[in-house]
């Protein structure tokens, strides 16, 4: 496929960024905005998340909604040229996929020093500052949840400019963090804590939070890549 790049302006100059067709909608957009899938040997529909299996892919904006778009009109039979049938759960499969890479990345951010959970730690972390975000179990208590809005307040003197992210049950940041039902966590700044933000950033949108959808025209390249 011819690809499209979008050219960014910053502190350092240009930086190119390669964009994408959306196999549903037809917009042009930052691969980071998209998810590739392949065809397996079967017939079916597989994502690649890192965009670095082999062959030719079909790309779909990183939304819930439009990956099962793509699979009640079966884009990716005629993104990918061959007769495909992708499972109609594909929707699902990327979420739990996302979710899992997200809460793989906590797990190293742990492993780097970059996390920290329970409840005295993550409110004087907020005290101290060098946060990236704050996680709070999506099944806390509200008197927990109150508390640590309550830190945060008091850290910038009114509305937290510190993301809160409530979209993992205690017992998925337990898995993540090496302890059991994590109720209050929180990612430190840096290369680790960043990686994760990525993750969970990216699966946040997918599920509709955020809009993850930049759109740029500045060329029209087909919904496939080869």
């Amino acid at each position: 496929m011819t690809e499209a790049l979008a050219v960014n302006e910053g502190k350092g100059g240009h930086r190119a960024q390669r964009t994408r067709m959306c196999a549903v909608t037809r917009a042009v957009l930052p691969e980071s905005a998209l998810i590739r899938f392949v065809a397996a040997p079967d017939g079916s529909v597989v994502p690649d998340l890192k965009a670095k299996l082999p062959g030719r892919g079909a790309w779909v904006g990183a939304e819930r909604s439009l990956v099962a778009e793509a699979v009640k009109r079966n884009v990716f039979q005629r993104a990918l040229a061959q007769p495909l049938k992708p499972a109609p759960d594909l929707a699902d499969q990327v979420a739990a996929r996302l979710r899992e890479a997200a809460l793989g990345r906590l797990g190293l951010a742990r492993k780097a020093g970059a996390a920290i959970a329970g409840f005295s730690q993550v409110e004087a972390a907020i005290g101290h500052g060098h946060l990236a975000a704050v996680l709070m179990a999506s099944d806390a208590a509200e008197d927990g949840e109150r508390k640590i809005g309550q830190a945060l307040r008091r850290r910038s003197g009114g509305e937290s400019p510190l993301p809160v992210l409530r979209f993992f049950a205690s017992e998925e940041l337990g898995l993540a963090l090496g302890r059991p039902n994590v109720i209050h966590a929180a990612v430190l700044q840096g290369p680790a804590g960043g990686s994760f933000m990525e993750a969970a950033i990216r699966l946040q949108r997918y599920d509709g939070v955020g809009d993850g959808q930049t759109e740029n025209r500045a060329a029209e390249p087909s919904g496939t890549d080869e």
